[in-house]
Order: structure tokens, then C-alpha cells, then sequence
């Protein structure tokens, strides 16, 4: 088997790289993925109000050929039918959009050209006449060769972590703070419990939300101080487009934030606390206040995960830099990396608003709409080599890399068509 490309992970970025990939008929394709079950958008987000009108995740789920025939035959009961028969002016559950997702993955994965392989690319080699090779490992500890001549990184992002002056509190993770039922058992309903939610973000906001919610059903021992650097900032439609569309609130969670943060009258100043902080004050209000508090939650953005580890003409990389314009990547010395891209939250698209401000688009019709700009020219197929499998240890190092971001935020057992098993 020869391969165009190999294209790693399959969330919805993953999904429409695969897409539009066969939309230019650069076939075959090698899709690698631990998991195929749509990413952190299916495993850890179902739970969340999107931000997002439905008529953008149809412009997602249409934008192509080959998706719009995987929506028209996806068995029944079909979820890219449901999102086209919603109210496609409001917004919905992630959920809804997370098993279209699986929907599109199941169908790709019985197209002729497409071969699915359940495992996870530990390093990728680039050769002096610019064949990758990439080394697969599957949960069996078998590791296998691939050859390609483009490699294209969708390995998404996971909630950012930073350091605190404190000890304490325990921290709960930004994916548990934004799923009600798992929020709700991780936190005790019969005793005095203080949570301390940091940052004033989408994600943030909703986690406000939850936890109200908790205080006034089954929780009401809980006490919530919120830390934030500014005053909350909402998505504004204008003219033809929308101010802070991809850093703004939207949806319900602006309508809960305006109905209960911003009134002064609201029910929720009885048990919440705002601390206004500033970068200078942080350490000092850290150290007053998190003590006494039992949780906290950061909602302070998203890093982009680990890639492989990446040998370009025999010298390492140590460095990556995303060039948003082309979808492509250079090293540390600022050299282009011939046949590498990347897509997604952890590789989206610099954008600049009729006013000048910068934002990063975040959101699958905004990946949709970056992957079908820049694929096209995603160019100069050679000739790739096939597979190889054996037993053996594969090397254990990421690539560090830095990103031309800060804190973007946005927001199944699968049978997967064609596995390749390792």
C-alpha cells in the first residue's frame, strides 16, 4: 500500500483534513488515531451548551462533497440530519454535533482510499527526498512503519494547567468543571465547600454556571470565589460580522452571565465572590484567598498537545512554529518544513477583524472554512513506500514547540468502516 498522506488524530479537525483531502482526490490516506470517537469534543464536551448557531456546524457537516454524501446515507438515526432539521438560528448541545462527527468518521472510514489505523505516532522522519516516515505504536505494543509524503498534525489541545503559588487547593481539571454529573460527585453535597474558578472565559463562565446550579439543588454547602483579570466580554454581531466572535460569550452562557453576574440584584452574589485580579496581584490574591478554599478549577485556555517527535534530513526538531497562512510549519531556525501541516485548535487560523483586533478561529465551520483554503495547495505527491510491523519498544520523547497563541479557547465504542489492525 502507497500512501499520499497520513493524517494524524480524528477529532473534527482530523475529520475534515481526511475530508478535504479526498475532495482533492490526494489519495491513498492513512489515518491514524487512538481512539476514532470524534476526540475531546465527543469524549469530554457532550455535557456543554455549544456558543455556536446550528447553521454553522451544518456548514461544517455540508461543506463537502464527500460529507454531504456521508449525511445522506449515515444510518439511521441520523445525527447530520438531525442538526439540518434544527432551529439552525439557535444554538444546541455539544453532544448534538459530536455524533455527527462520529457519523462522518464512520463513513470515511469505508471510503476506497482511506485506511483507518487505531494507534498513535510516536516520531515521523522526513528523508532528503521529503518521504515521511512515520512510526506507529498500537495498544498492543506493536510499533509499524508508514511512508507518505505529507504529514498533517490534528492532535488537538487539552485545558492549560498553570502553576500556583499554593499548595492548596486540590485541583479539578477544566473538562470535569464543564461536565455537570461528573462536577456534581466530585464535589461533596453535605459539607461547607469553596471552589475557586479562574478566569473569565467562555469555559469559565460555564463553569460558574454549573457550580450555581449545584448550590441550588443538590449543593448547598458550596461557596464559589471567582478570580478574574477583566470584566466580562461578549460576541457583538455588527455589520456582516461579529466582534470577538471567537473570544467572546455566546449563546446561553452570555444570557446566564448577563442575567446573573452582571445584575446586581441576582440570587448568585450570595454565594459567589468576584476578585478582581490583575497579572501583578495574582500571586499576592492567590496566596490570601486559595487556603481557605477547597477546589479550584483554571479556565485560563488551551495548549496544544504533544506531536511526535521529528527528525527533518537526519537533524532533529526541536521547535515548531505554525504558519497559519499555508497551514504549514517551520523549525527553530525559521525554515519551512517541506510536506508537514497542521489544522485545528492547536493550529488554527490567525484572523484580523474590520477593526484590526487578532483572534485565532476556533470552531469546526472555522476549521472547515481554513482546511478548504489551504489544502489545495498542499502539493508535490512522490511516490510513497508501504507498511512494515514488528515487535519493539518505540522511542518514549515529544517535541516541545511553541505557538504564536495565547489561551484560545473555543468551547463512543466506534465501528470504525475499514480498521487497519496493527
Amino acid at each position: 500500500m502507497k500512501y499520499r498522506a497520513v493524517v494524524v488524530g480524528a477529532g473534527p479537525a482530523g475529520i475534515a483534513a481526511v475530508g478535504n483531502l479526498l475532495e482533492q482526490h490526494q489519495t491513498p490516506i492513512l489515518w491514524v488515531d487512538d481512539r476514532f470517537d470524534g476526540g475531546r469534543l465527543n469524549r469530554y464536551y457532550r455535557q456543554v451548551p455549544s456558543n455556536t448557531k446550528v447553521k454553522l456546524f451544518v456548514a461544517y457537516f455540508e461543506g463537502l462533497d464527500v460529507f454531504r454524501t456521508i449525511g445522506r446515507t449515515a444510518s439511521a438515526p441520523n445525527p447530520i440530519r438531525h442538526l439540518q432539521n434544527l432551529d439552525q438560528e439557535k444554538t444546541c448541545h455539544i453532544a448534538e454535533a459530536a455524533d455527527a462527527c462520529l457519523a462522518l468518521t464512520h463513513g470515511l472510514g469505508r471510503y476506497d482510499g482511506v485506511t483507518m489505523y487505531m494507534g498513535s505516532v510516536s516520531d515521523a522522519s522526513q528523508s532528503e527526498n521529503g518521504t515521511w516516515t512515520v512510526t506507529i505504536a498500537t495498544p498492543e505494543s506493536i510499533y509499524t512503519t508508514a511512508s507518505a509524503e505529507l504529514l498533517v498534525l490534528c492532535t488537538g489541545s487539552s485545558p492549560t494547567t498553570q502553576p500556583l503559588p499554593v499548595l492548596l487547593p486540590q485541583q479539578i481539571g477544566l473538562d470535569d468543571g464543564l461536565n455537570p454529573p461528573v462536577l456534581s460527585q466530585r464535589l461533596p453535597s453535605d459539607t461547607p465547600t469553596t471552589v475557586a474558578v479562574i478566569g473569565a472565559s467562555h469555559s469559565a463562565i460555564l463553569v460558574l454556571a454549573n457550580l450555581s446550579h449545584l448550590v441550588e439543588t443538590t449543593h448547598s454547602h458550596l461557596r464559589i470565589l471567582w478570580f478574574t483579570r477583566h470584566a466580562l466580554r461578549y460576541a457583538e454581531e455588527r455589520d456582516g460580522w461579529i466582534f470577538r466572535d471567537n473570544t467572546g460569550l455566546k449563546g446561553t452562557v452570555a444570557t446566564w452571565a448577563r442575567e446573573n453576574l452582571e445584575a446586581g440584584d441576582s440570587p448568585v452574589h450570595q454565594y459567589l465572590q468576584k476578585i478582581e485580579t490583575t497579572p501583578e496581584s495574582e500571586p499576592t490574591l492567590y496566596r490570601t484567598y486559595l487556603p481557605d478554599c477547597t477546589y479550584v478549577i483554571q479556565a485560563v485556555g488551551y495548549t496544544p498537545n504533544p506531536v511526535p517527535r521529528l527528525t527533518v534530513r537526519g537533524h532533529p526538531v526541536s521547535t515548531l512554529k505554525h504558519i497559519d497562512s499555508t497551514g504549514g510549519f517551520a523549525d527553530e531556525h525559521g525554515t519551512t518544513i517541506d510536506g508537514l501541516y497542521g489544522a485545528g485548535i492547536a493550529w488554527p487560523e490567525r484572523v484580523v477583524d474590520p477593526e484590526g483586533n487578532v483572534e485565532y478561529a476556533v470552531g469546526l465551520a472555522k476549521f472547515m472554512r481554513y482546511l478548504r483554503r489551504v489544502v489545495p495547495a498542499w502539493t508535490g505527491a512522490r511516490e510513497s513506500v508501504g507498511m512494515r510491523t514488528g515487535m519493539g519498544s518505540g522511542p518514549g520523547a515529544s517535541l516541545h514547540f511553541v505557538l504564536d497563541q495565547k489561551g484560545v479557547e473555543s468551547g463512543v465504542s466506534t465501528g470504525m468502516g475499514r480498521l487497519m489492525a496493527g
